[in-house]
């Protein structure tokens, strides 16, 4: 579920679902994530920086129809309605919590503000809601991405769902994204592994 949360969170953002509790990949240590609870809702905040320009990053963070391609949890991401910046993204994802295993759907509408801001609103699936806004901000040599949002969980998530396992997610999803960011810029494609699911989480 975790990875449906980031996917609101790229918007993202990403579209995520918090249930898997993975260790951070190298190189994350830079983000600020902070997750904590109000009331029934978990508050979620990203901050990272990347060495890319505005059109680099912003091409990333809203690639919806290749997102299974950059973030390990999604399964499934197409864009599946279009009015002018506001689109709908439908997505599948997967997570675990210890021995238990989830696939989750979504459908969420996103608001392009283009190259500044994406908002992203959860119209159904497996939360019961979720809103996130990532926010891009141009500091000369790298860009400032800033996402934050709630997001309230439903059925075996709210048992399941801890503190700790939506950073640990959310930290590793905006690490993908932003290795991508990178990766573009350097004309690389993505590591084989990240396409067939399959990678090695790193250690904490």
């Amino acid at each position: 579920m975790l990875k449906s949360i980031i996917q609101g969170l790229v918007a993202v953002s990403l579209l995520m679902a918090p249930l898997a509790s993975i260790a951070a990949p190298p190189g994350a240590k830079d983000m600020v994530v902070r997750a904590q609870k109000e009331g029934s809702a978990i508050a979620v905040y990203v901050e990272f920086t990347v060495p890319a320009t505005v059109d680099e990053t912003w091409e990333v963070l809203t690639d919806y129809d290749r997102m299974a391609e950059i973030v390990s949890s999604i399964d499934e991401s197409k864009i599946v309605k279009r009015d002018g910046n506001q689109i709908e993204v439908a997505q599948k994802s997967h997570a675990s919590a210890g021995p238990l295993k989830f696939s989750m759907s979504s459908l969420r509408q996103v608001q392009l503000v283009p190259n500044k801001e994406i908002r992203s609103r959860l119209l159904k699936g497996d939360l019961k809601s979720s809103d996130f806004t990532t926010r891009i901000v141009d500091e000369g040599a790298v860009m400032r991405v800033v996402a934050e949002g709630k997001f309230v969980p439903g059925g075996l998530t709210g048992a399941a769902i801890n503190l700790e396992s939506v950073e640990a997610q959310s930290r590793r999803q905006y690490q993908e994204l932003r290795a991508e960011i990178l990766r573009r810029k350097a004309k690389e494609p993505p590591p084989p592994c990240l396409l067939a699911k399959n990678c090695e989480q790193g250690p904490g």
